[in-house]
């Protein structure tokens, strides 16, 4: 059993602000440290913004939880000082695999293409997301940067009082209260901050359940998803496998709707189940085990004047596709930078709407393909199941059909397609660098683009003249000058330019597109600066 989530981490220390004449104002207080507060925390940390991350426990997650982390992601993360060490970590993969009974009926590549610095995917543990992200905060903290965690500081109560939220808060040591600027509420799935503001979820409660075991095994299985719909040893049900650090493989088993959650969790009921689908004679030991009932939800909004959501309290997703912790991470690389700019006085408070607005979009689709995911998986009629089988027949030797099938479309950075923050377009360059896009990333002389590209609005030349800086509004816009001329791998042309000759795009400090034209124009991007910040 690994010892991770039993030690503390941040454990409570009574704080100064307990012993205050008078309640103390703290700019952003962020309730959760689990991974979407903490890379919050650590993003507005980085950036010289005060971060105060309260927490009801003092320690990691129990049990693995999400473990698929997609290469955005992990872009983002290496951005805020722990992609790398998950890299490491983890286990790498991008080959998915999808059997039919006991058949192989086809299988993917994730990542088809050079050219990137991270992986379409690794698996690690959510604990050892966890304890990097921790590290990390406090690395940053003894560095001095304005970040902590505040272990045993259980939330109360909540009070909006229109320019600031009170927050009452219980310790070990007795309450005491709080108040702050800005309330990021990051406190998972039953979010108590939703509900104390009295607010929930809209969107389906899919009738089925999944079994989750994470096994410690030797196994000589590739290092691969594996899919299966009707296997042998689970009829008329699917099941998942994946492997991850330290021996741990993590099996997901479709249970169905009527079934006892309780007895189903009993290692004398799990332990057969595993030995039917590994073999009598493999030796495993039980980690963890939990069942979870497909949900694919969200709130009608994120942004309730001064409290805003993020991740699972504000969305909720199928985990087939991997959705939820890799959407919850894209969540605050679109929102720490929005409210930097708010409390540094250099963009209207409505720019903070925009995170509602494009990270809504990104919440629905993901919905959206979580939902078709869960379908598809779990047919709702004897006619969907014949449909369902017959495509997964047909995928076999048919490659028009394999399309089709849907095992959980696997998690994408979102494109914030008709943002209000997005300039038209203006130059005939690739779809996947049209403005609301991520941008890819490119491999350069000194290194990889993106990290180039990081906390700050960027103006990225290729094969075209346009000032060292700008400055508009407040706002500073720096030039990176590129040619494809130093590009032997030709990726940069490829991704960013096409049949174009010479692009200008103006980069937001998330690395995605604001604006893009073949030439740079000082008034049109001046304009496009203004916009992206909220002001047009």
């Amino acid at each position: 059993m690994n010892k991770i989530f039993e030690t503390p981490l941040y454990p409570y220390e009574r704080h100064p602000d307990q012993n205050a004449d008078t309640t103390v104002r703290r700019k952003v207080v962020i309730v959760g440290a689990g991974p979407i507060g903490l890379a919050a925390a650590i993003d507005l940390a980085q950036q010289g913004i005060e971060a105060i991350i309260l927490d009801d426990n003092d320690k990691v997650s129990f049990g693995s939880r999400a473990i698929c982390f997609a290469k955005r992601p992990l872009e983002i993360l290496d951005r805020l000082g722990a992609g790398k060490q998950m890299v490491e970590k983890g286990v790498k993969w991008d080959v998915g695999k999808v059997f039919f009974d006991d058949r192989k009926v086809y299988e993917f590549n994730l990542l088809p293409e050079d050219g990137h610095e991270f992986p379409a995917f690794i698996n690690l543990q959510q604990y050892y997301f966890e304890d990097h992200l921790v590290r990390r905060a406090h690395e940053l903290q003894a560095d001095g940067a304005p970040i902590e965690i505040r272990g045993n500081n259980k939330v109360l109560k909540v009070e909006d009082k229109g320019d600031h939220t009170l927050l009452h808060i219980d310790t070990p040591d007795g309450p005491y209260d709080l108040e702050a600027d800005w309330l990021l509420a990051c406190d998972g799935a039953g979010s108590p901050i939703r509900g104390m503001l009295g607010l929930d979820f809209v969107g389906r409660i899919f009738e089925d359940n999944f079994l989750i075991a994470d096994v410690i095994m030797d196994a000589d299985f590739p290092t691969e998803r594996w899919f299966w719909f009707d296997p042998p040893f689970n009829r008329g049900q699917s099941a998942l496998l994946h492997k991850q650090p330290d021996g741990v493989w993590r099996i997901d088993l479709q249970l169905g709707w009527d079934i006892d959650k309780e007895e189903e969790k009993k290692p004398e009921n799990v332990i057969p189940r595993l030995k039917e689908m590994l073999g009598e004679d493999v030796q495993f030991d039980l980690e963890w085990v939990s069942i979870y009932t497909f949900q694919c939800r969200r709130m009608e909004k994120f942004r309730q004047g001064r409290v805003i959501f993020a991740g699972d309290a504000a969305h909720q997703v199928s985990p087939f596709g991997a959705r939820g912790a890799n959407s919850g991470v894209q969540d605050t690389d679109n929102l720490v930078w929005k409210l930097k700019l708010v409390i540094d006085g250099k963009a209207p408070e409505s720019l903070l709407d925009t995170y509602d607005i494009e990270r809504i979009h990104g919440a629905d689709e993901n919905i959206l393909n979580s939902s078709r995911s869960t379908d598809f998986i779990t047919p709702k009629s004897e006619m969907s199941r014949v449909l369902r089988d017959a495509v997964l027949d047909l995928s076999e030797h048919y490659e028009f059909a394999r399309p089709l099938v849907n095992s959980g479309r696997l998690s994408v950075p979102c494109t914030y397609d008709g943002s209000p923050l997005n300039s038209a377009d203006a130059l005939d360059g690739p779809e996947r660098t049209r403005p609301g896009s991520p941008c890819p990333d490119v491999p350069l002389k000194d290194g990889y683009l993106l990290p180039k590209l990081a906390d700050k609005f960027t103006l990225l030349t290729i094969d075209a003249d346009a000032p060292d800086e700008i400055e508009e509004d407040g706002i500073t816009v720096t030039r990176l000058a590129l040619s494809v001329h130093d590009d032997p791998t030709r990726f940069l042309k490829e991704r960013y330019l096409g049949d174009a000759t010479s692009g200008v795009y103006l980069i937001r400090p998330d690395q995605h597109v604001a604006a893009r034209r073949p030439s740079f124009d000082e008034k049109l991007f001046r304009a496009a600066i203004r916009r992206a910040t909220g002001k047009e």
